[in-house]
């Protein structure tokens, strides 16, 4: 049997780029988990919005999550009700302050 290597991991750094970005020496455990509860939670709030990946940012103590959506109307809802409560969400799983940035995907039927 052959050896695979993931389609991912075999283009990072030529032209694809990390889902999380940032450095830890001694809690890289827990903020690693972080991530996942952050990604776990908000693939289940916006399953109908129709996301394509989540990219997370720590600096210090912010944490920034740019959301790639084809529909991000359902994301920031009425008047921004909906983006305001993923934010209180996400300080509570997180800890710390955090910011949420919508970036649409303008053909969807493009992005694998």
């Amino acid at each position: 049997m052959g050896q695979k290597t993931h389609p991912k991991g075999f283009r990072l750094g030529y032209t694809e780029t990390w889902d999380s970005r940032w450095y830890a020496d001694k809690d890289y455990a827990e903020l690693l988990h972080q991530d996942l509860e952050i990604r776990k939670f908000l693939r289940k709030q916006l399953r109908f919005a129709g996301v394509s990946r989540i990219e997370i940012q720590r600096a210090a103590d912010k944490v920034k999550v740019n959301i790639f959506t084809a529909r991000p109307g359902i994301v920031i809802g009425k008047k921004g009700a909906e983006i305001e409560k993923l934010k209180k969400d996400l300080v509570s799983i997180a800890g710390k302050e955090s910011f949420i940035e919508i970036h649409e995907i303008r053909k969807p039927d493009l992005d694998a």
